[in-house]
């Protein structure tokens, strides 16, 4: 898997919205946040813009990401954010320069559907913090952002949990929002799963929907071929008027029995404050023991 060359300070980062609009005031925390940290920062043309719920038009958020994808200046793309939308850009680029010079493309939730062209391409990419949580998020969410994009190594230590499955494994990082990847199932951008460390998240999901998606993904085989299963943040979910009787916890269990990986769960990135960057495409060592979750990258 290729990775894109490190950012360093006086480097030009690239700020776009590819999927909901959002507010200035927040782009300009992140940009300042930047600058302070020695990077310039080139917000896009119509970032800060709306079209009904997007942040432009189709084409207008396309030729924002052209841009980026083309112009040899900017070292990574940082999406601002996002919703929904990004399914209607991503196809629709024209990735040569990209895949002549691989730069960082950084985002999570929505743009999970980038980390899916770019695995297709062996190129890696950040699913990492964005400009809308910049404010919230923390300490350790925007540093593993800003050095997994600048080419340092890190590991992501966290206490175990008792529904946790010990093992441990080692292979490709892929994954991001379930929502996404279950929507890409059967396409000719799904991830290739095969012996891979699969970590998914969602936010403000029905418990019962959750059951459909893991279906999906148990019917397409993904979790014949994994070697081991992260469950990030799975914020905000919602139960029916007459409870559905099985939360995340369950349905992730149930829908694994008697496969013998590791699986954790809460473990820190999604919809989370404490959204730890996890680099897609990459190799790491991952461990769940009684006491700890390890993922260090290799």
């Amino acid at each position: 898997m290729n990775k894109p060359k490190p950012i360093n300070r006086g480097d030009l980062i690239s700020i776009l919205a590819p999927a909901k609009s959002i507010d200035k005031r927040i782009v300009d925390y992140a940009k300042d946040f930047l600058v302070q940290r020695g990077f310039q920062v080139k917000v896009s043309a119509h970032c800060i813009g709306r079209h009904h719920y997007y942040s432009g038009t189709d084409q207008e958020r396309i030729s924002d990401f052209q841009a980026a994808i083309d112009d040899s200046e900017v070292m990574a793309i940082l999406c601002a954010r996002g919703g929904y939308g990004s399914v209607r850009v991503f196809d629709r680029l024209d990735w040569t320069k990209f895949r002549e010079q691989p730069k960082w493309i950084i985002g999570f939730s929505d743009i999970t559907v980038f980390h899916h062209i770019l695995q297709s391409m062996d190129i890696q990419s950040i699913h990492g913090t964005m400009p809308l949580n910049f404010e919230s998020n923390s300490k350790e969410a925007l540093q593993t952002m800003l050095m997994a994009a600048g080419g340092e190594s890190f590991k992501i230590q966290v206490d175990s949990s008792e529904k946790n499955k010990e093992g441990s494994a080692k292979g490709e990082l892929i994954g991001g929002n379930l929502s996404i990847i279950y929507s890409l199932l059967g396409s000719q951008y799904t991830f290739d799963f095969r012996n891979k460390i699969l970590f998914i998240e969602d936010l403000s999901e029905q418990y019962y929907h959750i059951d459909r998606m893991l279906y999906a993904l148990k019917l397409h085989g993904v979790f014949d071929q994994i070697s081991g299963l992260v469950v990030g943040g799975m914020t905000d979910m919602k139960d029916t008027e007459v409870s559905f009787g099985k939360d995340v916890y369950d349905l992730v269990l149930e829908h694994l029995e008697g496969k013998q990986i590791p699986i954790c769960f809460d473990f820190p990135c999604g919809h989370i404050n404490d959204n730890r960057a996890m680099i897609v495409g990459a190799d790491v060592f991952y461990q769940v023991t009684d006491i700890q979750v390890e993922l260090s990258y290799v």
